[in-house]
């Protein structure tokens, strides 16, 4: 997905909303961005499976450490700015506004510290899916759509060439689990609401992609049977080595209960007799769920690194 001679010449504009009403998911099933975006998750799923986090954290590249860097100075930010003794409602302490306001600010800042000077022009169209990879800042929620917009800003970092191919193991296991991390730390400190949760009947109340991409990894791993994740305190033990686990953890840790009844999508999955079966069903449930749902995607914008049609697609990467 690297930089063709005909996108050097490319002149990057502000993306647009162009999924407006429940017809344009078609348009959209069909455009270059869902065929990118699409890939792009695939070729990630497929760079980690078999791999342990362990094997690729001491092989980190500059662009790597630069993108942790930006996820640290936001998690910094948290500390400077806790949250008010706001006992109103369950969900959204305000000052969460004052955390968004700053990455407002200083987004444009935080993503030419990742690019070379010639792709400067570029930052118009990243800040649209940064900006959303965090929240929402009105709602003081955040869910899979706003993941989604994450995996865009590194989709596009990635065919303007600023990252590599061969970053793609670490990209996920390492950098995007930082980024997770992040949102369980602004979701707990600010109460972020879920965003478009569907309780017990959906997979995870914020996130999808940890458990899509640490199936992957688990795949052959023969040590972790499906069958043993939900059992008291087993993910805890193995959170650090894989992803899955991680969020495992983070569900035990923030929900009370018998897990097959705060988490009944991910118990039936526990049923599943191998991790590859457990991957290929997750990867049909987010193409079914996220990407093909109007009330995720239709805050989804387009520019010309995610074209909505082939007339705007920029050549990025072909």
């Amino acid at each position: 997905m690297a930089l063709s001679a005909q996108q050097k010449e490319l002149s990057f504009k502000e993306p647009r909303r162009c999924i407006l009403n429940p017809p344009d998911m078609d348009a959209w099933q069909k455009s270059p961005a869902y065929q990118d975006l699409l890939g792009f998750i695939m070729a990630l799923n497929d760079s980690v499976k078999r791999v342990e986090t362990s094997s690729v954290s001491g092989s980190i590249s500059k662009i790597m450490q630069q993108i942790l860097k930006v996820l640290d100075t936001l998690s910094q930010w948290v500390d400077e700015i806790p949250p008010e003794d706001d006992k109103v409602g369950r969900f959204g302490n305000k000052s969460y506004r004052s955390w968004n306001e700053r990455l407002v600010e200083r987004c444009p800042d935080l993503i030419t510290s990742l690019l070379p000077e010639k792709l400067a022009g570029a930052v118009v169209e990243l800040k649209a899916y940064f900006l959303d990879a965090f929240g929402n800042n009105r709602r003081i929620d955040y869910g899979s759509g706003h993941e989604a917009n994450f995996i865009a800003f590194l989709c596009c970092l990635c065919k303007l060439g600023v990252i590599a191919q061969s970053d793609s193991a670490v990209l996920v296991l390492v950098v995007f689990e930082h980024y997770v991390r992040l949102m369980r730390k602004l979701q707990k400190t600010y109460r972020m609401e879920p965003a478009g949760s569907q309780g017990v009947w959906g997979l995870d109340d914020y996130q999808f992609l940890p458990f899509l991409f640490g199936s992957a990894q688990l795949i052959d791993n023969g040590l972790i049977e499906p069958q043993q994740f939900p059992d008291d305190g087993f993910a805890r033990r193995y959170a650090d080595q894989y992803i899955f686990m991680s969020a495992v953890a983070f569900i035990s840790e923030v929900k009370t209960g018998p897990f097959a009844e705060h988490s009944n999508v991910l118990w039936n999955i526990s049923a599943v007799k191998y991790w590859s079966k457990v991957n290929s069903g997750l990867v049909k449930m987010y193409k079914a769920e996220v990407l093909s749902k109007f009330p995720v995607m239709q805050h989804f914008v387009f520019g010309s690194l995610l074209a909505f049609t082939a007339a705007e697609d920029s050549g990025a990467g072909k």
